[in-house]
């Protein structure tokens, strides 16, 4: 192939401005990514060897290594792993859809310096080169191609690039930046092996530079300097992380090797390290993150744990390892049970894959019960007048859940679903805004605390957004006899609450859903005076019930009421009409069910019923509007808006 020249992908080329005109606020990074990339490598050409030996054709050692060039001004990153293709160069050198680049010039605030922070989250690392670099230069050959069927890729990260075919004996990838005079601190042995240490050492691979020595000048007058021996020496400790003892690592090494797995910027919330004995071994290293990616809504998006078996490198993710609703989690599980040729298939299979992903999912709940423990922590005096001390692991907990349950709660809720046998420690991590807090703060265990003496139910409702659950007129009665109720706004509400019926023996109790019965909450003369109410207005009820058979399935007197006349519930059993909405607004079938219409036979609105010649445009803005109030529409707005404006005429 003769030299080409061809032009980015259009959010590459918005994505290049970026970089290289934003100040990043720790431009080391991209010496991280670029050794991440570069093992990253390694470990696929072990992969694919695991099927074919010949790929590591006469270089059976992995290894990364870095050496810079102060008169030319270059600083190279090498490894021989699996190496590309002229196509994959240009394929994904030169585009970057697959890796979500829409998303994130989406996420661009017009804050340059945030900006840049995103550019790991979103898995474009090899461009944070032109943080440092005016020019990048990409060689390499991809494993078990022919010596004449290497390429070269070079840009200067403007508007296009050129490719060509060359000659290279080693395979693998050589990432050459050619620096701006403002990166002159990247030619110096000192600075690498400092930012090496500091990002990349726990990196399995051996990350190999060249020795230097001091000479003397050989002229008098002149100081001598560093000069390199041409010998290469191992900078990082070169053992993976996770096989180490946790009293070796530092809390900066945990820190920097999840941002190296999880290319985020930002620490983790939390993390577990341990060995697993018994029947299955193996090693788990599980992180947290303190923010969701921006694909964790994205079905297409795999998700999981790294696998490694005896410290091989197997998958990225290995969803097999860990239940869907939390795929947010990240980090590392290192088996010495699975067989190294293990597949997905396998894993789907696996006894022992069951039992790690059993073990994992109860090690990430005990992490996050250990931050829910610890969210609210605050020193207390004693009866002798003295104030506890807060430990200083505690107190840096404080806040993490809340945190973590901003950015993860709904996805969390899947599991309610999902996972049978720990449904019951699912439910006392949920939190809810509720009636007294419109803070998702708010726990089942925390609501049970306070319940009225004589209630008998855990009382909530589902809304769309928050305000339209704190101004439903079915919380009226609740409201009257300072009764707490859960406000629940997210999507995955309707359909997690299917699978929990009760929070520790005590029935959870949806204020939409059959009659209202507030049991020993009510005392008899109320009771009394609903039922007279009911049979006074029977005649009107039948009526009622006549004019909007098309609409609801029946029509009763409610005592849930106060300044409302009248509002939409179901069946005790049917399905919500919110849950109704949602599936038909995502092109999924819904039951065709009517709600009942619940009417307030004290209000002035519902007692103009009986004897008006507009009973029935009355009768239909009654059921029209109760269907507003709740978060739907009428079926015909237009009749409903003629209605309305014949009776103001």
């Amino acid at each position: 192939m003769s030299k080409q020249t061809l032009s980015f992908q259009a959010e590459v080329a918005q994505l290049l401005h970026l970089v290289t005109h934003s100040l990043y606020s720790n431009q080391e990074i991209f010496l991280r990514e670029l050794i991440s990339n570069a093992s990253d490598a390694c470990d696929k050409l072990r992969f694919e060897a695991l099927n074919n030996n010949a790929l590591y054709e006469d270089a059976p050692n992995l290894e990364v290594r870095v050496s810079f060039d102060k008169d030319a001004k270059t600083l190279t990153i090498q490894d021989n792993g699996i190496g590309m293709s002229a196509q994959e160069a240009i394929d994904h050198l030169g585009t970057i859809a697959k890796s979500g680049t829409k998303d994130f010039m989406g996420k661009l605030t017009g804050d340059q310096k945030a900006d840049a922070q995103l550019i790991g989250q979103f898995g474009v690392g090899f461009y944070s080169g032109f943080i440092v670099a005016d020019k990048i230069t990409v060689e390499s050959r991809r494993a078990g191609l022919k010596a004449d069927e290497g390429v070269r890729w070079v840009s200067g990260g403007a508007g296009d690039f050129e490719v060509e075919t060359i000659t290279r004996a080693a395979r693998g990838t050589s990432v050459i930046l050619h620096l701006r005079d403002d990166a002159a601190e990247y030619l110096n042995a000192w600075k690498l092996k400092q930012v090496i240490g500091k990002y990349s050492d726990h990196i399995s691979l051996p990350i190999l530079m060249e020795k230097e020595e001091w000479k003397e000048s050989e002229k008098e007058g002149e100081p001598g300097g560093m000069v390199k021996t041409g010998e290469w020496e191992t900078v990082n400790k070169a053992s993976a992380l996770w096989t180490r003892p946790k009293k070796d690592i530092t809390e900066e090494q945990y820190q920097e090797f999840y941002k190296a797995i999880s290319h985020d910027h930002e620490n983790p919330l939390t993390w577990a390290h341990n060995r697993v004995e018994g029947n299955t071994e193996y090693t788990q290293l599980l992180y947290i993150p303190a923010k969701a990616p921006f694909d964790l809504w994205n079905r297409d998006k795999k998700a999981g744990v790294k696998l490694y078996v005896k410290r091989v490198f197997i998958m990225d993710d290995a969803e097999a390892l860990m239940p869907s609703y939390l795929r947010f989690v990240k980090g590392v599980i290192d088996s010495s049970d699975l067989p190294l040729n293990v597949s997905r298939e396998l894993l789907q299979e696996s006894r022992d894959v069951r039992a790690i992903r059993e073990g994992s999912t109860k090690r990430v709940l005990s992490m996050l019960e250990d931050l829910a423990k610890h969210d609210k922590h605050e020193a207390t005096a004693g009866d002798d007048g003295v104030t506890d001390v807060v430990d200083a692991d505690d107190k840096a907990k404080e806040g993490k859940y809340t945190q973590f349950y901003a950015e993860f709660g709904a996805v969390l809720k899947e599991g309610l679903g999902e996972d049978f046998g720990n449904r019951e420690r699912l439910a006392k991590l949920l939190r809810f805004a509720s009636t007294t807090s419109d803070s998702v703060s708010v726990g089942f265990a925390d609501y049970k605390a306070r319940m009225k003496e004589g209630q008998e139910a855990i009382y909530y409702i589902t809304a769309d957004s928050l305000a339209a659950a704190k101004n439903s007129p079915q919380l009226e009665v609740f409201k009257k006899k300072g009764i707490e109720v859960l406000l629940m706004t997210d999507r995955v509400d309707e359909w997690a609450l299917n699978y929990l019926h009760d929070f520790e023996g005590t029935p959870l109790q949806s204020v939409a859903k059959g009659a209202v019965d507030l049991g020993k909450l009510q005392d008899e003369a109320e009771k009394k005076a609903a039922e007279e109410a009911a049979e006074a207005f029977k005649p009107v009820l039948a009526k009622l019930k006549e004019a909007l058979k098309d609409k609801a399935e029946d029509v009763r007197v409610t005592t849930r009421l106060v300044d409302s006349p009248a509002c939409l519930v179901v069946q005790e059993d049917g399905m919500s009409t919110q849950l109704a909405r949602m599936l038909k607004q995502a092109g999924q079938k819904a039951p065709e069910t009517k709600p009942v219409l619940e009417v307030n036979a004290e209000h002035p609105l519902v007692k103009k019923l009986d004897g008006s010649v507009h009973f029935h445009d009355l009768a239909h803005i009654l059921f029209d509007q109760a269907l507003l109030a709740e978060g739907g529409l009428p079926d015909d707005p237009a009749a409903y808006v003629k209605r309305v404006n014949a009776l103001l005429a």
